[in-house]
């Protein structure tokens, strides 16, 4: 009995493999154009993600573009070490924490909010309104933006004259002011992104069961009542997965835009790692010891990134794996 038992097993398993290349097969001639559609998708990231993904083996070699990667001499965690102890370690990290978790605490919920205020809305013409103008500076180019923000926080511009008047000061350029480049970092992100990330909350709000809201109308629950107890758990299970995905770049902060607002009197509250590594590898060509800060920052994004997922689900049972 145990022979033929054993015999049998090969022989199921050699069937299922079968059944799965049959079906796999089905399924692609049905779905062929969806599939073909997918190609460009597919080879953009093998190009662009996963090929340069061999080149991350310079950040453990004294590169050099005569040599080549492959005959670089290897150096070990050297250019990790110098980056560890190096004076501007600290810094850079530092207001790479503080920018991102500002745009956690401050940029993250915004979205909900505003998704939550649109739902209340009950006229629909002021609702679309609303909508349009909230969506349109996320389709501005960065480099227009930037230079939006550089013109009104100039000295004589619309939000340096309010702050003045305000706060009192001399009027000079806010972003000659290290102590204000976090806030107006954080405030342009929250207008520029606002109405964009609301999309997919107004998505789940779409998906909650309206006869919810019915039920509790008639057991006199009021509209905060409702937000509370139906409309915040009902999209709890989305607001879970953007902040893990949210989590798994925390770190990432906003290259483009910090690397064309800031300035050297500004460093010490907007260097973050991105632009350091675009000084560092690209000013200076020191393409070795870029690359170990930004594998640096990979990793710790990507602890982030498992660690929120784990909590996430034995927290709520919410996860993206």
């Amino acid at each position: 009995m145990q022979k033929t038992a054993a015999l049998e097993s090969p022989v199921k398993y050699a069937a299922k493999r079968q059944t799965l290349g049959r079906r796999i097969v089905r399924d692609f001639m049905l779905n062929k154009y969806l599939y073909l559609m997918m190609l460009p998708v597919i080879v953009f990231y093998i190009i662009f993600h996963y090929v340069p993904m061999y080149g991350a083996i310079i950040a453990f070699k004294d590169y050099s573009p005569i040599k080549g990667i492959t005959g670089s001499e290897w150096v070990g965690f050297k250019h990790f070490n110098e980056f560890f102890t190096s004076f501007y370690f600290w810094r850079i990290l530092k207001n790479t924490v503080l920018i991102s978790l500002y745009s956690l605490i401050f940029e993250f919920p915004a979205p909900i909010i505003l998704a939550l205020i649109i739902n209340e809305v009950r006229n629909q013409a002021f609702k679309r309104v609303v909508q349009s103008i909230t969506y349109m500076p996320y389709f501005i180019s960065m480099v227009v933006v930037c230079g939006m923000i550089k013109d009104f926080t100039n000295s004589g511009g619309v939000v340096n004259m309010v702050y003045t008047f305000i706060f009192g000061g001399d009027g000079q350029a806010m972003l000659q002011k290290p102590e204000l480049f976090r806030p107006i970092y954080i405030l342009s992100e929250i207008w520029q992104k606002i109405g964009w990330e609301s999309i997919i909350y107004l998505a789940a709000l779409m998906n909650i069961d309206q006869e919810q809201y019915e039920a509790a109308r008639i057991d006199g629950a009021g509209r905060w009542r409702q937000i509370w107890n139906i409309t915040l758990p009902g999209i709890a299970p989305t607001i879970t997965i953007m902040l893990i995905l949210r989590m798994g770049s925390l770190l990432n902060v906003g290259f483009e835009k910090i690397l064309l607002l800031y300035n050297a009197v500004t460093y010490d509250t907007a260097d973050v790692i991105s632009t350091f590594v675009y000084r560092k590898g690209l000013l200076e060509t020191d393409w070795s010891f870029s690359a170990a800060v930004g594998i640096f920052n990979s990793v710790i994004n990507l602890c982030l990134l498992v660690t929120a997922n784990y909590v996430s689900r034995k927290v709520n049972e919410n996860s993206l794996w």
